[in-house]
């Protein structure tokens, strides 16, 4: 899954490497190394500019809300359950398929935040016993330091509870579509510790790569049979997970300290 990941980029970075065209300076975060579900975030989509006078999609970065909440939805109340969507099954699930077929969008990041448990903790759990898990935070990075370029979708959903002049009349959300977490070896993988994602966490954020960046955000493929082809996993061995501070774990902590790499931890205990 995705729950939780870091972005630093500025809106400059950000332009330089998606090619944007657009963006408003008021609506430009700053950096985020603790991003939680509901937070405003930033998100890269084609689309023809409001009352441009011109049906042209242009490449804009965009600020909205991390929790998709369908456009048939009578309240937002399940927005920070719907912060994923499975790659499996976008195509055919109500709360996605029509975004699926017209609204995607990519969400950058430095990288994104996953918890395993410990073996022996683990098997505390299988015996039913009743001890709180240990839970050790791993980063998730592209190796060659790269942008984190996660496949999503956004909608829109009006409040009917406020006048059409109210600013928040309009909700914008968004989603990130994962995958199965990958089997083969991360790039650079450590003596000790997971050796592939899948030791991590069974699922992942879908990663697209440059040359889908294109395909995956032009609002003029809509035919489901070939956007599902975008939806492959990139190819294996481009990233690296290494331990993080358990401070991530809480959302109040937020800085670049929660990304400094941890000694693996010992062996045997959490592999």
């Amino acid at each position: 899954m995705c729950g939780r990941y870091a972005s630093s980029r500025g809106a400059e970075d950000l332009a330089e490497v998606f090619g944007i065209e657009k963006w408003e300076p008021e609506e430009v975060l700053a950096p985020d190394h603790n991003v939680a579900p509901t937070k405003a975030v930033h998100v890269v989509l084609d689309r023809p500019l409001k009352d441009a006078g011109d049906t042209r999609p242009v490449r804009q970065l965009r600020t909205l809300r991390w929790g998709l909440v369908p456009s048939w939805a009578t309240s937002p109340d399940g927005a920070a359950r719907m912060i994923n969507a499975r790659a499996e099954t976008v195509h055919e699930k109500p709360s996605y398929r029509r975004a699926f077929a017209a609204r995607r969008c990519i969400v950058p990041a430095d990288g994104y935040y996953e918890w395993v448990t410990g073996e022996q903790e683990r098997e505390l759990e299988v015996e039913g016993r009743r001890k709180r898990p240990r839970k050790q935070p791993y980063f998730v990075t592209p190796a060659d330091g790269s942008v984190f370029a996660m496949a999503g979708l956004y909608e829109f959903w009006r409040d009917r509870a406020l006048p059409d002049d109210h600013p928040g009349a309009w909700w914008v959300t968004c989603s990130v579509i994962t995958t199965e977490a990958e089997r083969t070896p991360l790039a650079a993988a450590p003596a000790e510790g997971p050796r592939a994602l899948a030791d991590i966490h069974p699922r992942m954020p879908l990663m697209l790569t440059p040359d889908r960046w294109d395909a995956w955000l032009d609002p003029a493929r809509t035919d489901p049979d070939d956007l599902r082809a975008l939806l492959a996993p990139p190819p294996p061995g481009l990233l690296r997970a290494y331990p993080v501070s358990t401070a991530v774990s809480n959302v109040r902590n937020n800085g670049p300290e929660l990304l400094k790499e941890l000694p693996a931890p010992e062996e045997g205990t959490l592999f």
